[in-house]
């Protein structure tokens, strides 16, 4: 298995964390969404695979780049 990490696209705020350690996902899904600026930016699975581990709570700053969750894929 491959661990694939997902970086914060923007400089923000974590609002929600939308797929807990466990969850099932494929590409396009919402895993993250962080806040910057007023907007809420979805962080969101690339491929189909497994929330191995998410590295972020709500409110955590985070910075672009930064990794904030890890996916599991087959």
């Amino acid at each position: 298995m491959a661990r694939i990490e997902l970086e914060s696209p923007v400089t923000g705020v974590i609002w929600k964390v939308t797929a807990p350690p466990g969850t099932s996902v494929v590409a396009g899904d919402t895993v993250v969404i962080v806040e910057s600026m007023k907007m809420e930016i979805p962080i969101e699975a690339t491929e189909v695979g497994v929330v191995a581990e998410v590295l972020v709570s709500k409110g955590d700053q985070v910075s672009e780049d930064d990794p904030v969750a890890l996916l599991e894929t087959a």
